[in-house]
């Protein structure tokens, strides 16, 4: 029997639902501003919208052939049946749950690139208002894709539940939607990936020719790339990162449920199965909550006023995770478990804010090192980026050591596992807040390029300046955020993993990794080859479509002259935007296909390769445990793909915002001359943000999903591994 309080899960989702679409006609009836402004806007909209068809459209054919692949193998090759379940059964229940998984998180990027590209251009016209309406209008817009999206995740997860007989075995339906979370992280990893090839080759070719070579401003309407940036900007930071985060709470869920069965196991009480969803539910009302209370003021920085909505969210998650504590599991301990990943959050929130945030030393140092050319600020970004590995290892392995051992204090069985599902679960409780902090990023990046594209002026032009620089500080919390909560996610999901191969083999149990034997070591070696090779082949492909795009633009200045110097100002002649935009849509469709396999099928060929070695006569003395392998390709492939992650998000959000920083006049000369925009510290900026491009928002994001898809793929394909 359902447990009562399980009715905040389908309320909290209804009411989610009712509140994005509110705030997305709240949005929708803002001005769009001049004529110029919603020109630019269209077209803006009409090169997103096109590039999202043709990648959904690919992702779909590669998400039909892998939903059938998976049907096929642990339908033949996974030799396990479950309590009456056939191995077909298992195959095609999981292949239906991967494929609605993939619609969802494809769905969710939609959304996400949709609304937060209608907003852009109401956020420009807001901020000739004040800067109040256009932190509203940004925060609001942002919102809409942040609440849906996790809505859609939640409603998702409890509808294939009961649809696979949760309610009559919830012992073994946990094990069987996982290839919901592999739908989910499968869609999502080439969402992002495709997105930030996308967005970077776009951004570095147009400030590379436009900035460094023509001297031109940035988003100045002579540059053939500006509306392929702008355009980047909804595809990678939206769209991707909506389809990454939908996938975060969904496989985060799906886990917490699976470590949930022990203990349901040792007290028959449904309640361990059923509470990450309703920790979930309270969150959501807890981030509207901390929503609503956002009012910026026109004298401050509008991170301040972000940071109180936050704290608002946090003070109403705390107290929805005692609720859910004290009424489905009566275990102060396991609120003790909550309160540290939802700490773990605020920690990691300023943590971020210190290496990314000009204010601080590390953004500063990397300005100052700019004054002696490219080579030092490279140098410096690179020991800022490195550094931050430090802060994440340290929050991960505290938080995993204080949450587990509240576990084992509650008494429950296999409860020491699951307090790190509810510090995951506490973690991911503001997750629509800080999602639309994200999106609030592009949308002011875009604002602020749509008002000098449309001449805006020059103090409307500060406002939005002031914004963009708050989003790249927002985009990287929740680079941050998502890492932490992945690195958290990670020993759920191994534990999970291990749970699973228990459940599969029970005269045979995995009780430990060891990596002293050596195919457990070559597994272990191959997963952190397969981070460094995903991350290698996504910044080539920035690098070569930027190529393609730095070539075009000084084509066209080539051909035609006027492009950048007018003979008539009052009708100049306009570059070629389509062509750019073409030039990015076909080489990120292209170049994400090998990067975007190889952690889909790596886990594959390792396991099934050491399972089938391990049957070679000549092999058979090693006793090869084929189970164990994937073990030490998901630990070590999580570890490394965490701390590379870290490097990449927090390394590039510095460069970036060193070169606001000297944009916006911080940086000043010995002898106390303002060293600003076109100056050599301000090129050699220019350079260092274009090498953290493609670190923080192509690669570095996309482990995020990589870490994920590791843990889901495994899940899945555990029956193969030990069939």
């Amino acid at each position: 029997m359902l447990p009562g309080i399980f009715w905040i899960v389908p309320i909290a989702g209804v009411l989610t639902v009712v509140f994005a679409i509110l705030l997305a006609m709240n949005v929708m009836k803002r001005p769009t501003g001049t004529p110029k402004m919603k020109e630019i806007g269209d077209i803006i909209f009409q090169g997103a919208w096109a590039f999202l068809k043709r990648q959904y459209s690919t992702i779909a054919m590669y998400s039909v052939a892998i939903a059938i692949i998976i049907g096929v193998l642990v339908g033949i090759l996974g030799g396990t049946e479950v309590q009456g379940m056939s191995n077909f059964s298992i195959g095609w229940h999981t292949s239906v749950a991967f494929l609605v998984g993939a619609i969802c998180s494809g769905l969710a990027g939609f959304i996400g690139m949709y609304i937060a590209v209608k907003s852009n251009v109401r956020c420009a016209a807001a901020a000739q208002k004040s800067l109040s309406d256009a932190v509203n209008v940004a925060l609001r817009g942002g919102a809409v894709s942040g609440f849906l999206i996790t809505a859609l995740s939640l409603i998702g997860v409890t509808v294939i539940f009961f649809a696979y007989g949760g309610n009559n075995s919830p012992e073994i339906t946990p094990y069987i939607i996982v290839g919901f979370g592999f739908g989910a992280s499968f869609v999502a990893l080439f969402a992002q990936l495709g997105g930030g090839i996308y967005t970077k080759a776009a951004d570095v070719g147009a400030d590379l020719v436009g900035k460094v070579e023509a001297g031109i401003p940035e988003d100045d309407p002579r540059n053939p790339a500006v509306i392929a940036d702008l355009v980047g900007d909804n595809v990678g930071d939206c769209a991707g990162r909506g389809a990454d985060l939908f996938e975060s709470t969904a496989a985060e869920n799906i886990g917490a449920m699976i470590l949930g069965v022990a203990a349901y196991l040792a007290t028959k009480n449904i309640a361990w199965i059923l509470f990450p969803l309703c920790v979930r539910g309270f969150g959501m009302i807890a981030s509207m909550i901390g929503l609503l209370c956002v009012k910026a003021k026109e004298n401050e920085n509008a991170m301040s006023a972000l940071n109180r909505g936050y704290f608002v969210a946090i003070a109403f998650s705390v107290i929805g995770l005692a609720i859910t504590v004290r009424v489905m599991l009566n275990n102060w301990w396991l609120f003790g478990a909550g309160m540290v990943g939802i700490v773990a959050s605020i920690v990691i929130i300023f943590v971020t804010q210190y290496y990314t945030e000009w204010r601080f030393s590390p953004v500063r140092s990397i300005a100052e090192a700019s004054k002696t050319g490219p080579a030092t600020n490279i140098i410096m970004g690179m020991s800022v980026g490195f550094s931050t590995t430090f802060a994440t290892a340290l929050i991960i392995g505290v938080s995993l050591l204080l949450s587990y051992w509240l576990g084992t204090q509650s008494g429950v069985q296999g409860a020491g596992a699951f307090g790190t599902a509810v510090a995951t679960m506490g973690m991911l409780m503001t997750c629509p807040y800080v999602l639309s902090m994200d999106t609030f990023g592009p949308i002011t990046d875009n604002a602020n390029g749509i008002n000098e594209m449309a001449g805006a002026g020059e103090e409307v032009r500060k406002i939005t300046d002031r914004l963009d620089a708050v989003g790249n500080t927002t985009k990287a919390l929740t680079k941050g955020y998502a890492m932490v909560s992945a690195g958290l996610a990670a020993f759920l999901l191994f534990q999970a993993y291990i749970d699973r191969v228990n459940f599969l083999r029970p005269g045979n149990p995995l009780t430990s990794v060891n990596i002293a034997k050596i195919e457990v070591f070559v597994g272990a070696l191959l997963a952190a080859m397969i981070v460094f090779l995903f991350s290698a082949w996504a910044i080539k492909a920035v690098g070569k479509t930027a190529s393609k795009i730095i070539e075009e633009v000084r084509r066209q200045f080539r051909a035609d002259p006027e492009i950048l110097n007018p003979k008539d100002p009052a009708n100049p002649h306009k570059p070629d935007y389509a062509k750019c935009v073409d030039i990015t849509t076909r080489a990120g469709l292209r170049e994400m296909i090998a990067p975007g396999l190889l952690p889909v099928l790596g886990p594959i060929v390792i396991g099934v390769g050491f399972k089938y070695l391990g049957k070679i006569p000549a092999f058979s003395s090693m006793h090869i445990d084929a189970a164990m392998v994937i073990a030490a390709v998901l630990m070590v492939g999580t570890i490394v793909g965490i701390l590379m992650a870290s490097f990449m998000n927090n390394g590039g959000g510095a460069w970036d915002n060193a070169k606001k920083m000297i944009e916006d006049g911080q940086l000043k000369d010995e002898n106390g001359a303002v060293l600003g925009k076109k100056s050599f510290a301000h090129q050699a900026a220019v350079v260092g943000d274009t090498l953290g491009d493609p670190l923080k928002d192509t690669a570095g994001p996309s482990l995020h999903v990589l870490v994920k898809l590791l843990a889901t793929i495994t899940l899945v394909m555990c029956p193969l591994f030990i069939g």
